[in-house]
């Protein structure tokens, strides 16, 4: 099992020598008329290169074999140094009268091809262009440096320098040595002591002692045959999520080339026209082919030689099952490639995966006609097709967009598809990629739709799971989505939101600032309060010790007033620095905006980044010891985390208390769609304990005025039906407002095509009537100037039951 590699083939390099006669000048040996140097490839690995591995070549002019018992190969740097040593690479066995010998060595970082199996294989990272190679009888290091030096040593066979080699035969080194060149003899092996002479730059071209080839055109090479192997794509690809072939080579794959990626995770995918019977084993399959862009075509008849891989994009998600490390016949071109499959509201299950007491599915043998995960997996690597599909989660800055193949599950009121339970998935949805990267993907909202048929490869990815690769993308309809503009609050109503800014900084772009101005005073027809998170420091993620946020708080006040609103005033307390978590440097916090025409602040002194607020008794009620102030900052449940701002104001000269939160995000929760069923949520035991500090806190102030109007806001990182939510809501001293909508409108972000609830607004028993609106102006467009959409309550201060 292979788990989260990099998408870049690691090569080891490899140096090809022939046998060559010794042709020094006049002081060594005679030219040879067996073993030669044959070729010699320092670039294997590198940036444009081919081949993964450099390599020597060995070979043998003569007429009886030659042993190589007890021989090495040596490599020296092309202009020695005083410390500079030979390197030695040791030999076994022979080559054979008119044989090569191959030798591999060190790995490189490039290239897609592999060598043929090697005959020896060494540890020597060659250059590319300069260096000195020898054939020496014996595992001893040589001392030479000298070209005079060297011949003068019994020991070297053969020797062979290029470009500009101080250590060479003859009058001058093998030239034109590069990344992508060799330096080579002629078929006849000519040795004339002559490097210049003698070898000459071209292709690399390796053949070990077989007679295979890398591309496999040697004889009874079987990396490249012209017949089919044993092994089918579904046999491969097997009953269960990892391949019963996993790590296993495999010789002469059949199949249709049905798709080419040349960006990203380079390769193709191939589909048996010929299926078997079980509906478990997919008939297609993805051929890895690293840094470099695939050199077939759609509809290629090809035979696919390689290593089986399960590739895990990471720890927790489903793997990908891949030939790597491919050489590929073709063997006609235009085939009509397989039919696709067919998903949509009947074929696709309602129920999402089989659950393994939160270990693996790996092992689990597939039922694709109970699971619509199993069925995506039996489906992995083949032609799919969709039809009239609901735009789910709107298009992406990576060119993808979510639909759902089950126009009926969980509507939202506004097209999106509601997730609203951990037992209860929703199993038509999938992301649409595009393989077409000449034409323009489609700029969809939710609720638009993606027309007609779209039709391509079934992939996995880390980040959303099962998608769909196109090559034929249908036409987007567009159903004119519209942002949402919340009523005014009435004189007697006070208006408090909640408003994620999404790293909001003073180095940001002015239009940046300009559209979440117009969602405050436009969208939220500018409330009194406005409660905001991810406000950052005023360099952002600079970290230099900044923790202030005056500029960023000047900058977006003045754009509201730009856009119609009124002219905030603020308050926050800034963080020790770096003790916030967020983005490093950037001192993330909460911050309270508000109007002070219409609503007045309580200023309290003794608030600061580590003191805890605490609930005053008096004889008119509760009041805060300081304002604004922190819920318990040293808490370890707020331990790199933001930490609650508090804040007492006045409205017809009646206290609200205003709790801003952002509670510690979902990073580091195995995935929906991950191999782990159920997947664990691991962030979800700090998010509790910080929602049991809030619950506390709230419950002090009740327990000092029990009729104290509290509203506790912000992004709270987690669901109406999570135990966050059931430790924040301990004791009924608040109410999630969520719930209080229809539930096709219960929503307020969408992620991987599910509409859900992270943000929240609760009020105390003393919050007798009000009117909560979720305003959609953000997470449902691919224009977004934030992920999330805001959140306003008008509350009646004055209203009794």
């Amino acid at each position: 099992m292979h788990i989260s590699r990099p998408r870049s083939i690691l090569l080891a390099g490899a140096v090809a020598v022939t046998l060559s006669a010794t042709a020094l000048p006049a002081a060594f040996a005679a030219p040879s008329s067996t073993a030669v140097i044959s070729e010699v490839y320092g670039g294997g690995g590198n940036s444009g290169a081919t081949l993964t591995r450099d390599f020597v070549e060995l070979a043998n002019a003569g007429s009886a074999a030659y042993d190589l018992s007890g021989f090495s190969v040596q490599y020296l740097p092309g202009t020695p140094s005083a410390g500079s040593l030979w390197q030695v690479s040791a030999l076994t066995g022979s080559v054979a009268p008119g044989g090569r010998y191959l030798v591999a060595q060190a790995a490189g970082t490039g290239g897609t091809v592999a060598l043929p199996t090697p005959d020896a294989t060494g540890t020597v990272a060659m250059s590319a262009t300069s260096g000195t190679v020898a054939l020496v009888s014996g595992t001893t290091p040589l001392t030479c440096k000298t070209a005079a030096d060297c011949a003068a040593d019994t020991r070297i066979v053969d020797l062979v320098g290029y470009g500009s080699a101080v250590v060479r035969e003859g009058s001058g080194p093998a030239v034109g040595a590069s990344a992508t060149a060799s330096v080579a003899r002629g078929t006849s092996l000519a040795d004339t002591d002559n490097n210049a002479a003698d070898l000459a730059a071209g292709a690399p071209t390796p053949v070990n002692a077989a007679g295979e080839t890398s591309g496999g055109a040697g004889p009874g090479d079987p990396g490249n045959p012209t017949e089919p192997g044993t092994v089918r794509v579904h046999d491969i690809q097997g009953t269960t999520r990892v391949s019963p072939l996993n790590g296993q080579s495999v010789t002469g794959v059949p199949g249709i080339v049905t798709g080419v990626r040349t960006t990203g995770s380079r390769g193709f995918w191939i589909q048996d026209a010929t299926p078997d019977a079980d509906a478990r084993t997919s008939e297609g399959v993805f051929v890895y082919t690293g840094s470099t862009a695939p050199s077939v075509a759609v509809g290629d008849s090809v035979l696919v030689s390689g290593k089986v891989d399960e590739y895990y994009p990471s720890t927790t998600t489903q793997s990908i099952t891949e030939i790597t490390a491919p050489r590929v016949t073709v063997l006609s071109s235009g085939n009509a490639l397989p039919a696709p499959v067919v998903l949509d509201a009947t074929s696709v299950p309602d129920a999402y995966v089989p659950s393994a007491g939160g270990g693996s599915v790996d092992a689990l043998a597939l039922d694709p006609a109970t699971y619509a995960l199993d069925l995506y997996e039996s489906l992995e690597g083949a032609r799919v097709q969709i039809a009239d599909t609901r735009v789910t989660g709107a298009t992406t800055a990576y060119d993808e967009v979510w639909v759902t193949v089950k126009p009926n599950e969980n509507p939202t009121r506004r097209g999106g598809t509601l997730y609203s339970s951990y037992t209860d998935q929703n199993t038509g949805r999938i992301k649409v990629m595009s393989l077409d990267t000449t034409r323009p993907f489609p700029v969809a909202n939710v609720g638009d739709e993606l027309s007609g048929t779209t039709t391509g490869v079934m992939d996995y990815a880390s980040f959303g799971g099962y998608n769909l690769q196109a090559t034929e993308l249908g036409t987007l309809t567009d159903h004119h989505l519209q942002r949402e503009v919340t009523r005014k609050q009435r004189d007697k109503e006070l208006a408090v939101a909640t408003y994620n800014v999404e790293n909001l900084d003073a180095l940001d772009e002015q239009a940046k600032f300009d559209t979440l101005a117009a969602g405050v005073a436009v969208n939220l027809s500018s409330p009194d309060i406005v409660s905001l998170e991810e406000i950052q420091d005023d360099n952002g993620a600079v970290n230099d010790g900044t923790v202030g946020s005056e500029a960023t708080l000047k900058r977006f006040t003045d754009a509201i007033v730009a856009a119609g609103g009124p002219q905030y005033a603020w308050r926050y307390i800034a963080p020790v620095d770096g003790k916030d978590g967020g983005e490093p440097g950037g001192n993330i916090r909460n911050v309270f905006l508000f109007n002070p025409e219409r609503v007045d602040f309580v200023d309290r002194a003794g608030g600061d980044a580590t003191t805890p607020v605490t609930a005053v008794k008096t004889k008119k009620g509760v009041t805060l010891s300081a304002s604004p102030g922190r819920i318990a900052p040293t808490n370890d449940a707020w331990a790199d985390s933001r930490k609650p701002l508090v804040g007492e104001f006045r409205f017809h000269g009646k206290p609200v208390f205003v709790i801003g939160n952002h509670f510690t995000s979902k990073g580091g929760d195995q995935p929906l769609h991950g191999r782990y069923q159920e997947p664990k949520r691991s962030s979800e035991t700090k998010r509790v304990k910080q929602a049991t500090e809030v619950n506390t806190f709230v419950t002090s102030l009740l327990a000092a005025d029990k009729s104290a109007r509290v509203i506790t806001l912000g992004d709270l990182n987690d669901f109406a039906f999570s135990p966050t939510m059931d430790a924040l809501t301990d004791g009924q001293v608040l109410k999630p407002l969520i719930t209080t909508l229809p539930e096709d409108e219960q929503y307020s972000y969408v992620y991987e095509g599910n509409s859900q609830t992270l943000d929240h607004i609760l009020t105390s028993p003393g919050v007798y009537r009000f009117d909560y609106d979720v305003v959609h102006i953000n997470a449902e467009f691919a224009d977004q100037a934030s992920d999330h959409d805001p959140q306003i309550v008008r509350v009646d201060v004055n209203a009794r039951d």
